[in-house]
């Protein structure tokens, strides 16, 4: 419990640059997608996969660069195309790499930096959203599965996770997420619940997917960088997931 404390009080930078948007919170997004794909690729090497951090940081870069431009749309398709050939011809030196090599490096990419990224693109008072669901359904389970948890949700992939806190979590989000939107977003408070019950759905999931690959690697934690989380990616492994939800939500309900 102790460690959960702390953990919150060294997230409070994150919330400064999430209340100050635009350029503050851009950079913050990039060093979290830089730091992920770095622990994400270190657990990969834990089972003989050497995924090229070159790449990811230099397809980094890119994807930020064609933002800050307000390039064309178009841009983004082109980045993934360059992203996924410079993944494709790492693997061509057949002596040092392999297959799982250059999938690697794309899958670090995908993961790490490009569905981060959405917290930039979602940048606005709708942003909060993102980060209340992730963090709020993360809570809410873990308290309702400590008080009433019975039932193993998913034994295989995460032992202490139980239907009754993932029930709590999805409770909490949308409390949360419509409790912002009361109060903030009146005028979308309904979208603000639905949006709190997919993310509380989904950021699960989130947390889900962290964990197989955890597994798969035979780690513990993808780093040690927070007291009680881990690394980047033991904190951040649900708003990987309630990002995108968002900021797609906004684009193809609400606009």
């Amino acid at each position: 419990m102790k460690q959960r404390v702390l953990s919150g009080i060294l997230m409070m930078p994150l919330l400064i640059l999430v209340y100050l948007g635009g350029k503050p919170l851009m950079a913050g997004c990039f060093l979290v997608g830089v730091l992920a794909v770095r622990e994400f690729f270190s657990g990969f090497r834990a089972t003989g996969i050497n995924p090229s951090n070159i790449i990811a940081y230099v397809s980094a870069v890119g994807l930020y660069a064609v933002y800050i431009l307000n390039a064309d749309d178009r841009l983004y398709i082109l980045w993934f195309f360059c992203t996924g050939m410079a993944c494709l011809i790492y693997q061509l030196n057949i002596a040092d790499r392999k297959i799982t090599d250059g999938a690697a490096t794309f899958t670090g990419i995908f993961y790490g930096i490009f569905l981060s990224f959405h917290v930039v693109l979602t940048d606005g008072v709708m942003v909060w959203l993102i980060f209340i669901s992730a963090f709020g359904t993360d809570i809410a389970a873990y308290f309702t599965g400590f008080a009433i948890g019975k039932h193993k949700l998913c034994p295989n992939i995460s032992p202490k996770k139980t239907i009754e806190g993932a029930v709590g979590g999805v409770a909490g989000s949308v409390a949360l997420c419509g409790l912002f939107g009361y109060f903030l977003l009146n005028d979308i408070f309904i979208h603000c619940l639905v949006i709190g019950a997919a993310c509380g759905v989904i950021s699960q999931f989130g947390d889900l997917t962290a964990s197989v690959f955890k597994r798969n690697m035979g780690i513990k934690d993808f780093g040690n960088l927070i007291p009680g989380h881990g690394g980047v990616l033991d904190r951040f492994d649900s708003v990987l997931f309630t990002a995108p939800a968002v900021y797609y939500y906004i684009m193809l309900v609400l606009n």
